[in-house]
Formats: C-alpha cells, sequence, structure tokens
C-alpha cells in the first residue's frame, strides 16, 4: 500500500512587495494550519517522509505540521518539481519516489492538488482550500504504479473551526 497525503499551504499574504516564492502566510493561514494539523495528528502515524514546495508559505506550513505530528526535520526535502501549479510535476515527483516509502506527505500548491486529488482520488473535490488536507491510499506496491486510489481524509479549516 502507497498513501500520499497532500497538504495545501495556508492562506497567503499578498500585501508584501515581494515575489511569488516569498509570500508569507496570513495569521489566519498559521491558525488554520495548527487547527488541521492538530486535526490529523492520531492519524499521522507511520510517515516516512515529508516534502514541500521551496515557496515560503508552503515551507511555514509544512513547518507547523511537522512540529505538531511530531515529524522530525530529518525526515523534511524540499523540491523544486512541487512548486507546481498544474500538477504535472507534482504527479511525475510522487511517481519517481523510492519505493521503500510507503507514506510521505507532500505541502504544495493549488491548482496542482485539485487537479492530482480529482485524477487519482475516488471523492471530487471541487477546489482544495488552504491548509486542507487530502489523503489518498493506493493499493499498489510501488509509486509508478499508482493511478486510482482511496480518498480517505479530507481536513477542511472552515468544517473544523
Amino acid at each position: 500500500m502507497k498513501t500520499v497525503i497532500f497538504v495545501r499551504h495556508g492562506k497567503s499574504s499578498w500585501k508584501y512587495g515581494v515575489g511569488d516564492q516569498d509570500r508569507p502566510l496570513q495569521e489566519r493561514g498559521i491558525n488554520d494550519a495548527y487547527l488541521v494539523s492538530s486535526e490529523f495528528k492520531s492519524l499521522a502515524k507511520d510517515i516516512d517522509a515529508a516534502y514541500s514546495s521551496p515557496a515560503n508559505r508552503a515551507l511555514h506550513t509544512c513547518m507547523i505540521f511537522l512540529r505538531t505530528i511530531n515529524l522530525p526535520l530529518q525526515e523534511l526535502k524540499i523540491s523544486d518539481q512541487l512548486y507546481d501549479f498544474s500538477g504535472e510535476s507534482v504527479m511525475s515527483f510522487v511517481k519517481n519516489l523510492d519505493d521503500d516509502l510507503n507514506k510521505v506527505i507532500i505541502f504544495g500548491h493549488n491548482y496542482a492538488l485539485t487537479n492530482i486529488v480529482n485524477q487519482w482520488g475516488n471523492r471530487p473535490i471541487e477546489n482544495v482550500p488552504t491548509s486542507a488536507l487530502v489523503q489518498i491510499n493506493f493499493d499498489v506496491t510501488n509509486w509508478q504504479s499508482i493511478n486510482e486510489g482511496i480518498t480517505e481524509h479530507l481536513f477542511i479549516p472552515k468544517l473544523l473551526r
């Protein structure tokens, strides 16, 4: 079994004159990341690795999650492939993961994550909102074979408040 947990970065701020990769989280984004990660904590067992886009907002969301679910920072790798908005690069990244890994968490962006969870999951999701988490399980033994999975968990901040 292979499992991917996708987390969209928290709500970011546009009020600073910085480039897209440097945009920080808003206070709501920070609070929502804590809310979702706290709800997910009891289910966050056996995660083999964490991967994040290099964008500030994704990395900050990732740090909040890793601290909350007690996943050591040495399990985190940053990949430019995850700074993707279509989903093609992220799907390629996942399909090329080491088969020794069984359960991973990935921090990224929309529209990539909405596209992926609708292609790979069995539950239609109109939009993966900021700080939302979607877990998809695949009944396969290698990442290259993933295609259709079961959407097991969906945590949306608005529904948790």
